[in-house]
């Protein structure tokens, strides 16, 4: 990386997303940078090799103190097949300081098409954690109708090869929303993933994101599409599964560190085409971010420009009020304040005072209820309008223009 600046401080904590851009094929309602990927084609090995000098540039930059925690997501990294899965992690491991407290949590996303014996293996063998299963829908007019790769019933054989390989550790995605989709085919859903018992299952709303071939009157109206979530989130709390924030349910224990880390706006770093990272110190309240442009001849030529992104106190007081609503707990207290001088509640008294008044508050929390999660965006926005209106806002943001 390039044009970055100072080197960070030692000893920070930073985790590492990967990304894997290639995909078999491509989902009409997805917005994540990939590109197609051939049968045979030898690109993924290229790209291994680039990511890890990518990955040694930045630790040799910000030389973190611990890295607790890997999330390698795509694009679909199974692609990689199990001898690219193989020399990823072993370079990752070559690299990576040593692990410290409760060990790295490494996790893999991975379609059940491409999720096969020898790749799994080779995950589990070169220390991933956590597998993350893209099952969507097993209803196959809904995974046609958005041009979804695989088979519908080749699924559950590999959701249970993927659970006798992780047990607890798999996590599993689906989505609600979909064309064809109603409240039976949902809970069928459901059901079949909870079948294989995954520790941790995202349930995902579906969204027409612009410049996608989503064919938005296949879908079901606004309302319906929110009372399709609605029930199978409480489906899957009456399995047991605790919902610790907006899209995400977890059995005790099985919740993705690497995530809370994003709702926590604790520090990574990000590798590979449309990747970013942001580095944040604590005493000045302000960060940085670094974004990789979503082009990869670039990116494996070695010539990827990186954007690299100033973040000013009150910019980064924002995204830490965006990010950490969105989990169950609310934002860490205790690292707001020290960041940014004063507790949340007296940058945003009021806004507290009238949604704790609706019931939307939890007792004794900075944070949001399970209903009050399903109004996230209003709460931000009175949030934010009141942090504008808040006089000391104007002395932090011109603090941070002076201190970046």
């Amino acid at each position: 990386m390039s044009g970055q600046g100072e080197k960070a401080p030692e000893k920070r904590a930073c985790s590492l997303y990967i990304h894997i851009p290639f995909c078999a094929a491509f989902c009409d309602y997805c917005d994540f940078y990939s590109i197609a990927l051939a049968p045979g084609e030898n690109l993924p090995d290229r790209y291994i090799e680039a990511l890890l000098f990518d990955v040694e540039k930045q630790l040799s930059l910000f030389r973190p103190g611990d890295v607790p925690t890997i999330y390698i997501g795509g694009g679909t990294p199974s692609l990689l097949g199990a001898a690219g899965a193989r020399r990823l992690l072993g370079g990752l491991e070559a690299l990576l300081p040593r692990e410290t407290g409760d060990g790295r949590e490494v996790t893999i996303e991975a379609n059940p098409e491409s999720a096969d014996e020898p790749f799994l293996r080779a995950c589990r063998e070169g220390g991933v954690t956590r597998i993350s299963l893209g099952v969507q829908s097993f209803f196959e007019p809904s995974r046609r109708a958005v041009h979804r790769a695989g088979e519908g019933k080749d699924l559950r054989e590999r959701l249970a090869l993927a659970s006798e390989y992780y047990g607890a550790g798999l996590s599993v995605d689906l989505i609600t929303g979909l064309p064809f989709q109603d409240e039976y085919r949902l809970l069928k859903d459901i059901e079949g993933v909870l079948s294989c018992g995954p520790g941790h299952v995202s349930l995902y709303a579906l969204t027409a994101e612009p410049g996608t071939p989503l064919n938005v009157s296949a879908l079901p109206c606004p309302d319906e599409a929110d009372r399709l979530w609605i029930r199978g989130r409480d489906a899957l709390e009456q399995a047991g599964y605790a919902q610790y924030e907006v899209s995400n349910f977890s059995l005790p224990g099985r919740e993705s560190r690497h995530n809370i880390r994003y709702w926590r706006m604790e520090n990574w770093l990000g590798a590979g085409p449309s990747a970013s990272g942001t580095v944040i110190d604590d005493e000045t309240g302000t960060g940085r971010r670094f974004t990789l442009p979503p082009d990869a001849e670039a990116y494996l030529a070695g010539r990827a420009p990186v954007l690299e992104e100033n973040l000013d106190r009150l910019t980064l007081l924002k995204e830490s009020l965006l990010m950490g609503f969105r989990y169950i707990e609310g934002p860490d207290g205790e690292l707001f304040k020290k960041r940014f001088g004063g507790g949340i509640a007296e940058w945003i008294p009021q806004t507290l005072k009238v949604w704790r008044e609706r019931g939307f508050l939890a007792p004794g929390k900075t944070a949001l209820t399970r209903e009050g999660l399903l109004f996230l965006d209003l709460f931000l926005i009175d949030a934010f309008i009141e942090i504008d209106s808040h006089q000391p806002a104007a002395a932090i943001y011109a603090q941070g223009q002076t201190n970046p």
